[in-house]
């Protein structure tokens, strides 16, 4: 034997050893939470170096605002988003590079393929793998928004407004191969289509420009009367191009009239763009695509008091820095490029936050916990007091501090996870009405920063609170996780005495059959069965017996042969005489 042989064969005990390790799953590792306060104190110390501008207005208004920071890891294949609030992960956003979520906010040149009557709907294709789904009321020209306060009317005197259809009419107005403009509402969703509408809006930094609808108005989220009253002489006083409206978001409170004259002039050469590209293109075709995940973050961070912005991709920084120079050269002094040699994710803690995310158990800072539970229909919260221990020993009193902290972090992992749709809270049960109402107001507070929009119900006598969020995309574990191909989603398998119960009552069956069909009792059937080592196991212990007694009642010659790349619950029965093979 050569001396390379010899060294192959001493190497093979341990690579055996690494293709068992190989064709297990990987060990469960228990996620350590991180310690809050140590984030807060970490966070604190980062606040001081703000500047002092920002340090002396705050102390003039006696007011502590939170610390927040906007933390953008960009790498080839994807870019992550992470918001911090004083030091505590609050919002996580992840996009890969060419995402089908990417066209969200997107407007195109379409054709209708189909209409379906029944649904009331057209099927729009936009030149992606599935056709956008266009509702019949999303054709027509949008009504009033009741967040919106309409402060003028721009409506063109040339242009006469756009009469209403019938939705029974509209398969007559536009039949299929009719070409059509829409933008994406809503991104595809598992099986189903991108959502869409022919009202068109451009957002920008403190207004949104609609070119088909010609109210102009203002966002009820600003509620001071004064500042309300400030932004309607703006309005009145901008120049709009007839036919256009647009609508002051909140970024805009306090902001001077130049600021919205500026935002309305970019939003307007972005349209201007887009209509040349409208007139010149072939359907379907893209007319415009909203900015990459880094950049509409930043685009939008002025909304929420952000103190610092850091990048951690040079040619980020650099797009990030000059889009926001356009906008406010104030707020380029907040965008920090990140050149450490630690991955800026692991340098702010917040790999250990995002691991701790995604786990079906989430601890409490008191020693409770929140279990969340995703399904087909609806995502199921269920609150537990845990190792919770109160000191002073009043019941109601540890029930409802459970429940309080429930609130909170239930509100930061919707935000986290971006889970949309029917959502259930099985709080534990509180006899008092006024702690019940105490959680619903805590609930909604912890929610009001949310931009998706929320419907929250008062807590049943059940102790369930009932609430809807805006389901605008898949939520962020839809796009990390796929089903298990082992067990195809069910998250769970067939135990070795299910399949083992299972594969006998086979036997039995088959061993009958061949015996009718061979009276000869001097003649063996000869079977050889494909298992699983887990069930083969089963077999050579438990159920020994049975096996034993099945080949002496009808002369059976059984063999078994054990395959560890065999699914625990696939087996195979071969008839050795004829090849035939059952199971």
């Amino acid at each position: 034997m050569s001396e390379q042989e010899n060294k192959t064969d001493q190497q093979n005990p341990s690579q055996s050893k690494l293709d068992e390790e190989l064709r297990q799953p990987p060990k469960q590792t228990k996620v350590e939470p991180v310690d809050q306060d140590k984030l807060r104190n970490e966070a604190q110390q980062r606040a001081k170096k703000r500047p002092l501008m920002t340090k002396i207005i705050e102390t003039f208004k006696k007011e502590k605002r939170p610390y927040r920071e906007l933390i953008i890891n960009s790498e080839p294949l994807e870019t992550r988003v992470g918001q911090l609030v004083d030091g505590i992960l609050d919002k996580f956003d992840i996009e890969r590079r060419h995402s089908a979520q990417r066209i969200v906010g997107g407007i195109f040149k379409g054709r209708i393929k189909n209409l379906d009557p029944g649904l009331k709907a057209a099927f729009v294709d936009i030149g992606m793998p599935k056709n956008a789904f266009l509702h019949y009321w999303d054709i027509q020209p949008q009504d009033a928004d009741s967040s919106i306060e309409v402060v003028r009317v721009n409506s063109s005197k040339k242009k006469k407004k756009q009469a209403k259809i019938p939705l029974k009419d509209i398969p007559n107005h536009y039949p299929i191969g009719t070409e059509i403009t829409i933008q994406i509402t809503k991104g595809p969703i598992g099986t189903k289509g991108p959502r869409s509408t022919t009202n068109l809006s451009l957002p920008g930094r403190f207004i949104v420009l609609m070119p088909y609808s010609d109210q102009c108005g203002i966002s009820r989220k600003i509620e001071d009367v004064k500042e309300r009253q400030r932004l309607k002489k703006i309005i009145r006083d901008l120049t709009i191009p007839e036919g256009m409206g647009i609508i002051v978001r909140t970024a805009g409170e306090g902001k001077k009239a130049r600021y919205f004259v500026r935002d309305l002039h970019i939003l307007l050469q972005t349209w201007e763009k887009i209509q040349k590209k409208m007139d010149t293109a072939k359907a379907p075709c893209c007319l415009y695509k909203e900015p990459d995940l880094a950049e509409r973050t930043v685009r939008d961070f002025l909304t929420e008091d952000i103190d610092r912005v850091l990048i951690d991709n040079p040619n980020d920084h650099a797009a990030t820095t000059e889009m926001v120079s356009q906008i406010s050269k104030r707020s380029t002094a907040k965008i920090q490029l990140y050149q450490d040699s630690i991955p800026i994710f692991e340098r702010y803690n917040i790999e250990k936050q995002i691991e701790q995310t995604f786990q079906r158990q989430v601890p409490l800072p008191s020693g409770g916990a929140i279990v969340i539970e995703e399904t087909e229909a609806l995502i199921a919260i269920d609150v537990n007091t845990g190792s919770h221990k109160n000191k002073k020993g009043n019941e109601n009193d540890t029930i409802f501090q459970v429940n309080c902290e429930a609130a909170e972090e239930v509100a930061r992992q919707i935000r986290l996870r971006n889970i949309g749709g029917l959502i259930i809270i099985d709080f534990i049960d509180m006899k008092q009405r006024r702690h019940r109402n105490a959680i619903l107001s805590r609930m909604r507070d912890a929610m009001a920063t949310d931009k998706a929009k929320t419907h929250i119900l008062p807590i049943s006598p059940l102790g369930i609170m009932q609430m809807t969020r805006q389901r605008m995309q898949e939520s962020v574990s839809s796009g990390l996780y796929t089903d298990c191909p082992y067990c195809r989603g069910k998250g769970i398998v067939k135990s070795p005495t299910t399949v083992s119960v299972e594969l006998q009552r086979k036997l039995s069956g088959i061993v009958r059959r061949a015996r009718n069909r061979t009276p000869d009792l001097a003649k063996a059937i000869k079977l050889r069965i494909l298992v699983n080592p887990s069930i083969i196991n089963r077999l050579r212990e438990e159920d020994a017996d049975l096996l034993i007694s099945l080949e002496k009642d009808y002369n059976a010659q059984l063999t078994f042969r054990a395959d560890p790349n065999f699914h625990v619950e696939n087996y195979r029965v071969i008839d050795v005489d004829t090849g035939a093979a059952y199971g």
